[in-house]
């Protein structure tokens, strides 16, 4: 519902028609779908006593998590590019950040996270999994379901951590050089009104992105045990992040309180 009245607020106020908020209603959508990934099959196992789901159906989750959630690492790094344009490059904004590029930024960030899922899917699918195919996990992820596998699992390993330090690892990196330009360009501002200014600007997609990638990281660098911290983190993830993300942007936002 939260994600659900982004997207309506941005598009019927007329005010929100600007690269920034154009990037968040595509980030509104991408939390919407990934939450959607894994939230409707973790209701129906919570409400019935069978809690199955087929090897296709899991390879599919598998696949649509890939998609939305590398689509929303480098929709995040886009959005850092936005950030840094506006506050470093402000007389020349409107001149950069035009329709065309927007759509072409975004475009581009699915049409990266695509390949990567395509290769790492297609890797899975050639597994041969064992009779006891229990799953200590709320969700299939790619690395729960390697300790299910009878076969060798070294080269979809090694897919998934070239793709992983390609991807994410990519625009995490991204992230951090374009706030590195901005920081140094606050600093450089005189006024303490417009330094101030300049940093609210940039507060809540700092804290998106603080949550997404810290719980990413600690999501993935844990072992596939089932223990209840990790299933806490993977809620964390998946739930909370998509949750959390409306309210942050909209609670912090007089323009979005304004059309709301």
């Amino acid at each position: 519902m939260g994600n659900l009245m982004m997207l309506l607020v941005i598009r019927t106020d007329s005010h929100l028609h600007t690269p920034m908020y154009f990037f968040l209603s595509h980030l509104s959508f991408l939390d919407l779908c990934y939450s959607s990934v894994t939230v409707t099959k973790l209701l129906e196992n919570l409400l019935s006593q069978k809690k199955t789901i087929s090897v296709g159906g899991c390879l599919a989750q598998v696949f649509f998590l890939f998609v939305t959630g590398g689509t929303e690492g480098c929709l995040l790094s886009v959005m850092s590019y936005d950030h840094y344009v506006a506050i470093c490059h402000s007389l020349h904004y409107g001149q950069i950040m035009t329709n065309r590029t927007c759509n072409s930024l975004v475009c581009g960030s699915w049409g990266l996270s695509f390949p990567d899922s395509f290769i790492n899917i297609l890797q899975a699918m050639s597994l041969d999994f064992c009779e006891d195919q229990s799953i200590p996990h709320y969700s299939c992820e790619l690395p729960s379901l390697f300790p299910l596998s009878c076969s060798d699992i070294s080269t979809s390993f090694t897919v998934l951590l070239c793709s992983s330090l390609v991807h994410r690892f990519g625009t995490c990196l991204l992230i951090v050089f374009s706030y590195a330009l901005i920081a140094s360009t606050i600093l450089s501002i005189s006024s303490s009104s417009g330094r101030g200014k300049a940093f609210s600007t940039c507060s809540s997609h700092l804290t998106a992105i603080l949550l997404f990638y810290c719980s990413g990281f600690l999501h993935y660098l844990m072992p596939t045990s089932g223990l209840p911290l990790e299933l806490i983190v993977s809620v964390q993830y998946s739930v909370v992040t998509p949750l959390v993300n409306p309210l942050i942007y909209s609670l912090r936002n007089n323009k979005v309180k304004a059309a709301v």
